[in-house]
C-alpha cells in the first residue's frame, strides 16, 4: 500500500471502528474491542514468514493491533498468552463481574457460544458481543497454543465454546527479582515521608476506585468494620496508603489517616511503597494475575485478597498472606487484622512471600515453560533449527 493510502487508512480505521459500535449499549464497564477493520500488521507478519520467522507469540490485543480476520490468516504456528478474557469472549475483555451482594450468576455467555437467548438484560442495540464472537468462530479455524497466566483464566478458556478443545497451558508471568526485592521498612517510610510507627495498609488505586472489578467499595466497607473492631487496641493507629491516585476532593471518612502518594513513574518508588506497608490489599472481584501482587510478594509484603480469579495462584493462604471469603467485607477485615495483629507472624509471612516469588515467578523457570510450549507449537515441523520467534510487539527473540 502506498504511503499516502496508508496514512489515509490509519485515519479512517478508528472512525469505522467507532461507527460499528455506536448503537451498542452495555452495563459492563470493561473495555470492549471489536478488532475491526484490518490494521495492515497481518500482511506484514505474513512477509516475515519468508524471512525465517516461523512462530508468532501474541500477547494482549485490542482494536488497533490485529483484526480478528488477520489473526485467522496468519500462517505461522501461534502461541497466544492471554491477559484477560477477550480471546474467547465477544467484544468484552472481561465478563461482567458479580455486583454488590452477588456471589454467583448464570452461566457465562462464552461457555454458551453467545446464543441470542443468553444476552444479558443490561445490553441493548446490536449484539456486538455475539457478532464479534461469531467473527472469531468463523476466522479462527486452526487451534492455537493458548497460555494463561492463572489457573482461573485457563479454566475459563477450557469452558469456552471457542477454545475449549485447544491446547491450554498455565504459565505465570515472570518477575525481575532484582528490581523487586525487600527494602528496610523504616528506611522506606523515611524516604516516602510516611509515619514510622503505625501499621500501614496499602491499596493500589490505578483505576481501582472507578472500576467495579477492582472492589474499592469492598475495601472501604472492610476498613470501616476494621476501625470499629480495633478501637482500644494497639492497631487503632492503623493508616491507609494509596498509590496511583492523588488525594480526592472528598476523601472517604474511615476514622484514620489516608496517605495518597499519587502516580508512581518508576519501579524504585513503587518498591519503596511495597516495603513501607505491612500488608497490601487487593479487593478485586475479578482479576487474572495482577502484577502488583507478584511485586509485593517479591518485596516481602504479605497480600490479602479475595479467593477469586487468579489471586489463589499468588497468595498461599495463611503462609504468604490471606485469602478472604469472596466479596465479604467482614472476611476481608478479619484477614487484614490477622496479618497485622501479630508482628512476628507478619515477619514470617514476609519471608515466605519473598521465597514464593523466587520459586514460582523466577524468569528462568518461566522461560523454560515457554520453551516447552514453543516446541509443542512447532511439533508439526520436521526441525526447529534456526527457529525465530517474534512477539506481537515486533521484538525478535532468537
Amino acid at each position: 500500500m502506498p504511503a499516502s493510502q496508508a496514512r489515509l487508512w490509519r485515519r479512517l480505521q478508528p472512525r469505522l471502528n467507532r461507527i460499528a459500535r455506536s448503537s451498542f449499549q452495555t452495563g459492563n464497564p470493561t473495555l470492549h474491542s471489536i478488532a475491526w477493520p484490518d490494521t495492515g500488521l497481518g500482511r506484514e507478519l505474513q512477509t516475515w514468514r519468508r524471512q525465517g520467522v516461523n512462530l508468532l507469540h501474541l500477547h494482549w490485543l485490542g482494536d488497533a493491533t490485529l483484526s480478528i480476520e488477520e489473526i485467522g490468516c496468519l500462517l505461522q504456528p501461534l502461541v497466544w498468552t492471554l491477559h484477560d478474557q477477550w480471546a474467547f469472549c465477544g467484544a468484552e475483555h472481561y465478563t461482567n463481574p458479580p455486583g454488590p451482594g452477588e456471589t454467583a450468576r448464570r452461566e457465562d455467555r462464552f461457555a454458551l457460544g453467545y446464543t441470542p437467548v443468553s444476552r444479558p438484560p443490561h445490553e441493548s442495540g446490536p449484539d456486538l458481543n455475539r457478532n464479534t464472537w461469531l467473527r472469531k468462530h468463523r476466522a479462527w479455524r486452526r487451534p492455537m497454543q493458548i497460555v494463561c497466566p492463572s489457573t482461573w483464566l485457563a479454566d475459563c478458556a477450557r469452558r469456552s465454546a471457542l477454545m475449549g478443545s485447544w491446547p491450554i497451558t498455565v504459565i505465570p508471568n515472570p518477575i525481575d527479582l532484582k528490581t523487586w526485592a525487600p527494602v528496610d521498612q523504616i528506611q522506606a517510610r523515611i524516604l516516602l515521608g510516611l509515619p514510622l510507627e503505625p501499621p500501614l495498609v496499602l491499596f493500589g488505586a490505578i483505576g481501582g476506585t472507578a472500576d467495579p472489578r477492582k472492589g474499592a467499595d469492598l475495601l472501604l466497607e472492610a476498613l470501616e468494620r476494621l476501625h470499629a473492631q480495633m478501637a482500644g487496641t494497639p492497631m487503632a493507629a492503623l493508616q491507609l496508603v494509596v498509590f496511583g491516585q492523588s488525594s480526592p476532593q472528598s476523601p472517604p471518612a474511615l476514622g484514620f489517616s489516608i496517605h495518597y502518594v499519587g502516580r508512581l513513574h518508576d519501579d524504585l518508588s513503587l518498591r519503596l511503597v511495597y516495603a513501607a506497608a505491612d500488608v497490601f490489599v487487593i479487593p478485586s472481584r475479578q482479576d487474572n494475575l495482577p502484577n502488583t501482587a507478584l511485586e509485593a510478594h517479591a518485596c516481602g509484603t504479605p497480600v490479602v485478597a479475595f479467593r477469586t480469579g487468579g489471586l489463589p495462584d499468588i497468595v498461599d493462604d495463611r503462609v504468604t498472606g490471606v485469602l478472604a471469603e469472596c466479596f465479604n467485607p467482614d472476611s476481608l477485615a478479619g484477614a487484614i487484622r490477622w496479618v497485622l495483629e501479630d508482628p512476628h507472624r507478619r515477619r514470617q509471612l514476609a519471608v515466605a512471600a519473598r521465597a514464593r516469588a523466587e520459586r514460582i515467578w523466577n524468569p528462568a523457570r518461566v522461560a523454560g515453560m515457554y520453551a516447552e510450549v514453543y516446541g509443542q507449537a512447532m511439533a508439526t515441523k520436521s526441525s526447529t533449527t534456526g527457529m525465530t520467534i517474534v512477539s506481537h510487539s515486533g521484538q525478535v527473540q532468537p
